[in-house]
């Protein structure tokens, strides 16, 4: 998975139709999440479409798999999780994911409807991280 940093400096270059693209690309390079992961207790609540978030891996290395049947929703999806991915359980329930997304505009470069979800997102993801480092 590419880092946040090494994405943001390529879309940074990008028209809004190569940002489109750039997005779904980046769902499509998300590892497989197996279908039996894919529950209602894995399911991200308030998204346009459906997302799915499951932590794996330990407090020292935190490793998420998800999945969106949208495919523009998949690569925010893959954003957010290329900003946690493989970090330790304790600093991904500190960091401000938020503040880290930034660069993209994800609010101006896309519909409220496909940024809605976001925030969830953000949510689910320290929640599973705060969880994972307290043990």
């Amino acid at each position: 998975m590419r880092t946040l940093s090494d994405i943001a400096e390529e879309y940074e270059f990008l028209e809004a139709d190569e940002r489109y693209r750039l997005l779904i690309e980046l769902g499509r390079e998300l590892e497989d999440m197996p279908q039996a992961l894919k529950t209602d207790a894995t399911l991200v609540r308030g998204c346009s479409a459906q997302v799915w978030v499951y932590p794996t891996g330990t407090e020292e290395k935190l490793h998420f798999l998800a999945d969106s049947n949208a495919a523009i929703t998949k690569g925010i999806v893959a954003l957010v999780i290329s900003a946690v991915q493989d970090k330790p359980a304790g600093e991904v329930a500190q960091m401000d994911i938020a503040a880290a997304l930034e660069p993209f505009d994800l609010k101006n470069q896309l519909s409220s409807n496909r940024t809605q979800g976001v925030p969830n997102m953000i949510a689910l993801v320290k929640e599973h991280a705060a969880r994972i480092a307290a043990g």
